[in-house]
């Protein structure tokens, strides 16, 4: 199969991509109030796709609407620049190489850093190579992402941002236990014993591997050592405490953090809410809020979804209704989070499309969260309609599905002993490379790259 990057790729068909440009420019328009949580769409005149100009926002929106379908965003990439004539930025660099990490095509990520050190406009930041460092660890190339920080001096990049960018991306992606090895192993280095946010990192790392012994151990060695513990790791704890079945205690920790008099910020308190709402009860989550409120903090869209959030879980509707209405008034609109935290407590068919519909009209896009949560729903109910809606909709809006989403739609079709349909989709994902194991009990084949193909 030739390369993607080869001079004889064939002109991308521009329509449409345009067409999808067009309809995301309408998404972040303002809103007014209406139906408590929606509001209608302001019009606004469409351009004709001949009169449009590329920019990098657009690009950015394009490329991330189809991260889940490298092939069709490296041909539009590569389209832009070389028939557009489009000068690509280290921002829309960093995103196409983010997609091609994804679907391990490392080689070709490697190749676009090298265009861009031939532009000064381009070249390669911090971010790209955190983003290499995602990518390896993801896919569990741990020695290569330690060995990508080590060519760094290259790009004169091997600095404290880079070392510690690495060390966040192997915690981050659960590869804790090689980062605390890297650390503190045979290569000790004894500089950071006291070093509390590389021990902020490490702490996280043992959080997102959900190891909570490991979390109190490395918490307790972090006071045996000396470790100056600050806001950010009694913060992280409390998220520990909480995700481990233990919210009391994290109360109970923030109700230490008080008595020594620590200063807290808006991320301590939305674990607090949360917490406190889970053992004692959604209405000390709204003392806790009215508290912070007093200290002169102001709530975030993190708040007032964790309180949503908590309300909908108490079926309490009216009062999560309000409580938009509430966050609309301080210059804060409704996200996919919010409209998820409704879908996931509502019970009626009708009513979640109705939202979800108005969701949309009113210029909230759904999330991949968004499509799959619902057509999970839908699948277990065994309504397959909703489920084709959803699926529809999200095509629409231009968003490619991910694993998830073909999942979900194809243990809905299943359910419904749609088999051949199922094995389609299946087939779908599979080509595109987001899965590389057929479902056995829809006896999928992996499809065999064609002579046809071969030859370009």
């Amino acid at each position: 199969m030739r390369s993607l990057s080869s001079p004889r790729l064939q002109s991308f068909p521009p329509l449409n991509f345009v067409q999808i440009l067009l309809y995301s420019s309408k998404q972040n328009c303002p809103t007014k109030q209406s139906f408590n949580l929606v509001s209608p769409p302001i019009q606004q005149p469409i351009s004709q796709p001949n009169s449009l100009e590329f920019d990098h926002n657009s690009v950015r929106e394009t490329l991330i609407s189809y991260r889940n379908d490298w092939k069709r965003a490296f041909e539009f990439f590569n389209w832009i620049d070389t028939e557009c004539h489009f000068q690509h930025s280290t921002d829309t660099y960093n995103h196409m190489i983010d997609i091609l990490g994804k679907f391990f095509e490392f080689q070709l990520s490697w190749d676009l850093i090298q265009r861009m050190r031939k532009n000064p406009f381009s070249f390669p930041d911090h971010t790209t190579f955190r983003i290499v460092f995602k990518r390896y660890a993801l896919a569990h190339l741990v020695d290569e992402a330690i060995q990508t920080y080590e060519q760094l001096e290259d790009f004169n990049l091997k600095d404290e941002t880079s070392f510690c960018n690495l060390v966040d991306t192997l915690c981050e992606y659960k590869h804790v236990i090689e980062a605390h090895e890297f650390l503190f192993g045979k290569n000790k280095n004894v500089t950071l014993d006291g070093n509390t946010k590389i021990h902020n990192m490490v702490l996280r790392g043992w959080f997102k591997l959900g190891w909570w012994s490991k979390c109190r151990e490395f918490w307790e060695d972090m006071d045996r050592k000396g470790v100056n513990k600050d806001l950010h790791s009694y913060t992280i704890y409390m998220d520990i405490l909480c995700k481990s079945g233990k919210p009391w205690k994290a109360v109970k920790l923030y109700k230490e953090m008080k008595r020594k008099g620590m200063k807290m910020d808006v991320v301590v308190y939305n674990i607090v809410i949360r917490a406190i709402g889970i053992s004692e009860g959604v209405d000390f989550s709204l003392r806790v809020l009215r508290e912070m409120r007093e200290l002169g903090l102001k709530p975030t869209i993190v708040t007032y979804n964790t309180v949503i959030r908590l309300l909908c879980e108490n079926h309490r509707y009216e009062e999560a209704i309000a409580t938009v209405d509430k966050m609309r008034k301080e210059g804060l609109e409704p996200n996919a989070i919010t409209y998820n935290c409704f879908f996931t407590c509502m019970m009626k068919p009708g009513e979640i499309l109705t939202l979800f519909d108005k969701m949309i009209e009113s210029g909230v896009r759904p999330s991949m969260d968004t499509y799959v949560l619902l057509m999970r729903k839908f699948g277990r109910w065994g309504f397959l309609r909703p489920v084709f809606h959803v699926w529809k909709k999200m095509e629409q809006l231009g968003c490619s599905p991910d694993e998830s989403a073909y999942n979900a739609l194809i243990d809905a079709l299943v359910e419904k002993g749609l088999v051949d349909i199922a094995k389609k989709y299946d087939e779908e994902m599979l080509a595109k490379g987001l899965s590389s194991k057929p479902r056995k009990e829809l006896g999928t084949k992996l499809v065999t790259v064609t002579q046809e193909t071969k030859d370009g």
